[in-house]
Order: C-alpha cells, then structure tokens, then sequence
C-alpha cells in the first residue's frame, strides 16, 4: 500500500470513498440524505482548494494504483500547532486489512513532521467502530463537543494521544518489509513515541509472536539500538524514542 500527499486528481476519487464509507458506518443514525448533502457539501468544487492549503493535509492510500482510502487533517489552534485529524475514511471493500491504521499512523507522521505539537481527532458517539478505532491505536477520550447536523444536535467525541501508546497485544496492521533479504512484519499498530515519529513493533513471522526489533516511522529503517533504560535512536536518521515513565524511575 501506497501512502501519498493528494491532488486534485484524485477529488472524484475521494468523493467516492467518503460518500461510501459514511452510508457504511452512518445510516444508522443519519438519514440518508444528509449524508448525501454532506458528501455534497465537503467534497464539492471548494474541497479543490483545500487541498492547496497549507493548513490542510490529505492524504490518499492506494493499491495497485487505486485509491482505497484517505485522511483530512488541519493546523488549528494558536499559531497552528496542533494538528487536528478530521477524517480517516477506508472504502468498506478495503477495510478489515490494517489499511485504516497504517494511514493514521502515516498521517500522524506527516502532521509532527509539518510542524504540529499535538494531535487530537473528532468521531461522533454514535459511530462506534470510530470511536474503537481510536481508543485501540494510542488514543484516548480527553473531552466531548456538540455538533449540529441536519437540524440535530450531535455529541462528538474528542480524542488526544494517550501518554502509555496502545498498551501490548493490540490490534496490529503488518506491513512486510525486506531487511537484509529477510522478511520482516511490522505492526503499525503498535506505536512508540518519538522525537520525530513514532517507532513500531517489527516481529519475525506474521503471527507476530518473535519480536525481531524497531522500525522507525520517519525513515523506514531498522538500522536502531536500545539502551537498558528503553531509549531507542534510529542509527539512520536520530529518531529518539526517550525512556518511559516505568524506565524513568529508576534514572
């Protein structure tokens, strides 16, 4: 899977996965022609210019040179520092594979790295698969919001990086990465901060029981070393992953 900024060639494709992720994950509790109106409405001929904002970032998911899936961020706040995830929507076809995690974690690469000191996302209370991915990927509830849609007031969720990460044994997206001429699966879904980007769990077989070492979400490389305290320092690109708190009561 290819993960790649958006153009304005790919708005009729984005159109597309957001109108039949949201029939797929919000007919239950919105009517179908708000949805419609929605998809109208945010994905018309202004979501063009969006796309040339510096204080938006899409970002489009592809296989086989098709996009399957994309996200919809934005700098808020003072000076713009924070980088907010609107939006991470995979079409129905292509869910149930890893896609939707490894694009959160691509996305939440790109906001750090264009300037962002923060990121926070938004997913209504009513969509609980939304509200699960979150929690399951290193986030967690920090607050609610009131939002009206189609004349109906609507509770938000609001969701902040949790300080732990997704604790050990979550939900894992492997991705298959050649080092050396072996094979080696790297969970996306199990995050470590770093100064940079986040470090992943890299396994030695796909059922992810032998862990094989780190991979470093700013370079792709698993050129890294751990101290005995768990700081980890991408040999590559000096990525820092610094000691948690559990290491850090005994510095």
């Amino acid at each position: 899977m290819n993960v790649r900024e958006a153009t304005d060639e790919d708005v009729e494709g984005i159109r597309s996965i957001a109108g039949n992720s949201l029939r797929e994950s919000y007919t239950h509790f919105l009517a179908a022609e708000t949805i419609d109106d929605a998809v109208e409405n945010w994905y018309g001929e202004a979501f063009g210019d969006e796309l040339e904002s510096e204080d938006f970032l899409v970002l489009v998911a592809e296989e086989d040179g098709e996009p399957i899936a994309f996200s919809q961020s934005e700098f808020v706040g003072e000076g713009q520092t924070e980088g907010r995830i609107r939006w991470i929507h995979v079409d129905p076809e292509a869910r149930g594979g890893g896609t939707g995690v490894r694009l959160l974690a691509r996305t939440r690469e790109r906001l750090i790295e264009d300037g962002a000191e923060g990121i926070r996302a938004t997913v209504l209370e009513d969509n609980e698969f939304g509200n699960e991915f979150y929690a399951e990927n290193g986030f967690e509830r920090a607050g609610t919001l009131e939002v009206e849609i189609g004349g109906e007031s609507y509770t938000e969720n609001v969701f902040v990086e949790a300080e732990s990460g997704i604790e050990e044994g979550g939900w894992r997206a492997l991705e298959a990465v050649e080092d050396d001429g072996e094979t080696i699966y790297v969970s996306y879904g199990e995050p470590a901060r770093g100064s940079e980007a986040p470090f992943y769990t890299a396994y030695e077989e796909e059922e992810g029981e032998d862990r094989y070492g780190w991979f470093c979400g700013n370079c792709d490389s698993l050129d890294n070393a751990m101290d005995a305290m768990g700081r980890i320092q991408c040999n590559a690109c000096g990525n820092r992953r610094k000691a948690t708190r559990w290491d850090a009561s005994y510095l």
